[in-house]
């Protein structure tokens, strides 16, 4: 039986032209040799896996061949080649600096050099894992290192630049190797699957090829384990089983899940994840990446960064083009997936750190749907708007409802509702909503896009519920503009027609079924008065520190000027500022928008030292050296 020789010794390349990924280095080696512009001294260093000491030992051979073909290869046929082959070189000469690596290891590495080469123009030593080397050892090795015999060649070899001293750095020419890209490595399984007869699908080549994350001897160590579990026949599923990873497919479906709104599923899977022993973070971080990919593919100029090809590249595309994930959703999802993983180690309950990320993806994936379908339904999907309010976005509009008198509103939901009469109380017609008059102009959402013109549905029934009764002396409850929350929520869960979807841009008031803007001295009234309601929604919203911020404002009719001491409350306020005008306008039902300037506070100058000190007070009154001199003071 013959033995078996693993894939990352059995298709070593033996040519710069088989070298993968690094054409940078092969490149710069062949033409050096072509030139004769040889170094004494050259250092490869770069991650695991990626081709260092092979470079090494091509670079050797092709110097020292006796018949050099013409891209300037060496032949493998003269007695040098045959010998390199065969391990009975005399001229190339192979150290391992972790086993080798003190003061007396060095010594007999300078004695060696003094031999000239039996074979070939060059001895050529390759020291693998320099870094090893002990700092006297470096110190013994830098003579010989910077001053070498005419036909001695050091190469070394090193996956820790950083740990090598810099006076051994100054002495090599110093190539740094890259990463193997994702394609080149698919491509090179490829190439060996079709030697060994071995089928395979796209997506397990790829799942191979991301875990060996740059280097090709941990993908071709792989691909041996996986051809050992599943055969000759790799498919995606076996692959990602065997290596115990999280394949295409989970990423794929938990996308549809985000985008559908379906946490329930959505946790299921997460839970599937967790029982297959995979860590929550990892799961978090490679749908961070998932989402990052969908990003690239949406703009031809960043769809070549996609790190993958053939049918995965089409279900990426699929996927980004799908029904809701547009750059916006993704923008956001990849923010939050980010907070979250940094923020994962620290958790206290981590399980439930990333269940909440992920309810609160779903929240924005199902955030168009509910935007598509909130004029056709006012009262809506009870467990959507929930998703919504815990994704922390609410962008679409709350219906508006007539007090009979002329005076439309938008409930703010932060706001509690007011006390309400008791079942089986009978309205009075007074105390019903009246059914909204229909509007011929197209009315605005809160996102700022324009929703279809209204119709003229009537107002079902159930909108004339009981209302909220306002106690002898006393305001009924907390309200908006006079109009009871509890009434707006009766109203609202009794199904608004498009019609009475307010804009939130345009000042809700009606006056004879028209609708007119608020003038800038009255938003700016109404906007003053309301003001403090929107810093105490802030502080229950637990954001101090921004209601604070808040507090230093300016008005100019629907303007509000936030003058702020440093730029990062600027972005604090800046990043919520959407939520901030969106509340203004629920608050006064003016066009209220919020800008953010930043003043710098000059600090005074005070004086530390004692010299300091009396350099202030010449400054105030020179007259004092003068009498520091006749009195001869000292400071």
């Amino acid at each position: 039986m013959e033995s078996f020789v693993v894939s990352a010794r059995k298709y070593r390349p033996a040519t710069f032209r088989s070298v993968v990924g690094q054409a940078h280095i092969t490149e710069t080696l062949r033409n050096a040799i072509a030139r004769g512009q040889l170094a004494h001294a050259y250092l490869f260093t770069g991650p695991r896996g990626v081709g260092k000491t092979t470079c090494a030992r091509i670079f050797a051979k092709a110097i020292n061949c006796l018949n050099p073909t013409s891209e300037h290869e060496a032949c493998g046929e003269c007695e040098s080649c045959r010998a390199f082959n065969e391990g009975r070189s005399f001229s190339i000469h192979e150290l391992d600096a972790a086993s080798n690596n003190s003061v007396e290891d060095i010594r007999a590495l300078t004695e060696k050099v003094r031999i000239p080469p039996q074979v070939g123009r060059y001895s050529v030593y390759i020291i693998d894992e320099v870094h090893m080397l002990s700092a006297n050892a470096f110190n013994a090795f830098l003579k010989t290192l910077e001053e070498p015999p005419h036909y001695a060649i050091f190469i070394l070899a090193t996956t820790e630049k950083h740990k090598i001293l810099p006076t051994i750095l100054s002495r090599c020419q110093c190539y740094d190797f890259n990463r193997i890209r994702v394609e080149d490595t698919v491509q090179y399984l490829q190439y060996i699957a079709g030697q060994e007869g071995v089928t395979y699908d796209d997506e397990a080549l790829h799942v191979i090829a991301q875990r060996a994350d740059g280097g090709m001897r941990d993908a071709l160590s792989m691909f041996d384990r996986v051809v050992s579990f599943c055969g000759t026949q790799l498919t995606g599923d076996k692959v990602a089983e065997s290596l115990n990873v999280l394949d295409y497919n989970t990423y794929f479906a938990a996308t549809d899940l985000i985008l559908a709104g379906n946490y329930a599923e959505l946790l299921t899977l997460f839970d599937g994840v967790l029982r297959r022993g995979f860590e929550g973070q990892l799961f978090i971080a490679g749908l961070n990446g998932h989402m990052r990919d969908l990003l690239m593919c949406k703009n031809p100029q960043t769809a070549g960064l996609l790190e993958v090809t053939g049918q995965v590249a089409e279900r990426y595309r699929a996927q980004a083009n799908a029904e809701g994930c547009d750059t916006g959703f993704l923008f956001n999802a990849i923010n939050l997936l980010t907070q979250v993983d940094t923020g994962y180690r620290t958790a206290t309950n981590r399980r439930l750190h990333a269940e909440l990320a992920l309810i609160k993806l779903c929240g924005l994936g199902g955030l168009k749907k509910k935007d598509d379908t909130v004029g056709a339904e006012a009262g809506g999907d009870s467990e959507a708007d929930a998703l919504v309010l815990v994704a922390g976005v609410g962008r679409y509009p709350m219906p508006a409802i007539s007090n009979g008198g002329g005076g439309a509103t938008v409930v703010n939901p932060a706001v509690p509702a007011a006390r309400t009469v008791p079942e089986g109380t009978a309205a009075t017609p007074s105390e019903s909503t009246p059914t909204p008059e229909p509007k011929s102009e197209p009315v605005r959402e809160a996102v700022g896009r324009s929703a279809p013109a209204a119709t003229t549905s009537p107002v079902s029934a159930q909108a004339t519920r009981p209302v909220a009764q306002p106690e002898p002396g006393r305001a009924a409850g907390r309200s908006i503009t006079g109009v009871s929350i509890t009434n707006l929520q009766a109203a609202a869960g009794g199904g608004a027609t498009e019609g009475a979807v307010a804009s939130a841009e345009v000042a809700p008031r009606e006056e004879g079924g028209s609708v007119r803007e608020v003038t800038p001295g009255e938003a700016e009234r109404v906007i003053t008065e309301k003001y403090d309601d929107l810093l105490r929604l802030w502080m229950e919203r637990q954001r101090p520190r921004l209601a604070t911020a808040l507090t230093a404002r300016q008005i100019r009719g629907s303007e509000v000027l936030v003058s702020v001491p440093n730029e990062v409350l600027a972005d604090e306020i800046n990043q919520a500022k959407w939520e901030i005008e969106r509340d203004l306008r629920q608050l006064t039902g003016a066009a209220a928008t919020v800008t953010v300037v930043v003043t710098e506070v000059q600090q005074e100058y005070k004086p530390v030292s004692t010299e300091d000190k009396l350099q202030y007070l010449v400054r105030l009154n020179p007259n004092i050296l003068k009498l520091r001199d006749e009195l001869d003071l000292t400071v």
